[in-house]
């Protein structure tokens, strides 16, 4: 008999090549198998994420599942599996979910966190950790641009042309843009993602947000779905896939709002 388990898994991706496996390459998917696999004594175990992260990326609040026949109170895996793992992968927590339980096919919403440090000097230690823009941002003027995406739309000027998806339409719940020190945040929310979608919204805006657009112009580009006439493409390593959302909650860890239906 399998047991499957979810885990709550926190990652800094700097030093990965995204989280598929490849060959040849050191990524979150290889390392968590290959620490399931020494726990299992050399049988391989196969995970699944909510979502695949690119190079670079990282995640406060990623959930995979496998199975398992071990019997393992899920309390004990995370010390078991840490123990394993490099220290850039820590997983948080484990649960027992139900067998037909899926991260990916499951999740209702997804909150993508992206960060830019925004000042005139760069900061050695978040050279991996935020996308550094030196001149001035008019939170304002991103503001009301990023208020032309919310809704449901077809995203097709913000994701790779040759993205293989049958609809590019999806729903944005939450957008919001927020000065923290000396970083700003972009905090993303919505029923589902297509590829390079955060970023490259977070890149247009970020030129509105220095004048070269204007917030209107967000409205022509949604509409054209057309992926040049959006902006550049931020960075990954200003990336966090933060939270992925469930109907029913999984782990202790997030379960921080009753409004929410959280991971």
């Amino acid at each position: 008999m399998l047991n499957r388990i979810a885990l709550l898994v926190e990652y800094d991706g700097s030093a990965f090549y995204g989280f598929q496996v490849q060959e040849k390459q050191r990524t979150i998917q290889g390392e968590i198998e290959r620490a399931l696999s020494i726990i299992h004594k050399g049988e391989f175990i196969r995970i699944h994420p909510s979502g695949r992260t690119d190079t670079g990326v990282h995640a406060r609040g990623q959930v995979i599942h496998f199975d398992t026949p071990l019997s393992i109170d899920p309390a004990r895996w995370p010390q078991a599996l840490n123990g394993c793992l490099p220290n850039d992968i820590r997983i948080v927590e484990a649960a027992r979910v139900a067998d037909d339980f899926h991260t990916r096919y499951d999740s209702v919403r997804k909150h993508y966190r992206y960060r830019v440090l925004n000042r005139k000097e760069r900061d050695v230690f978040r050279r991996n950790l935020a996308f550094f823009v030196p001149y001035e941002m008019d939170l304002d003027l991103i503001r009301a641009g990023a208020a032309h995406l919310l809704g449901t739309h077809d995203f097709s000027s913000f994701c790779v042309t040759n993205a293989d998806v049958k609809s590019k339409v999806r729903t944005l719940h939450t957008l919001e843009v927020n000065r923290q020190g000396d970083e700003i945040v972009f905090d993303l929310i919505g029923d589902g993602f297509l590829h390079n979608m955060v970023r490259i919204i977070v890149g247009t805006l970020l030129e509105v947000g220095g004048g070269r657009r204007a917030p209107e112009d967000i409205v022509r580009i949604r509409d054209a779905r057309n992926r040049a006439a959006a902006g550049k493409t931020a960075p990954g390593h200003g990336l966090f896939l933060w939270r992925v959302f469930y109907e029913q909650p999984i782990f202790q860890h997030n379960r921080t709002s009753s409004n929410d239906n959280e991971a």
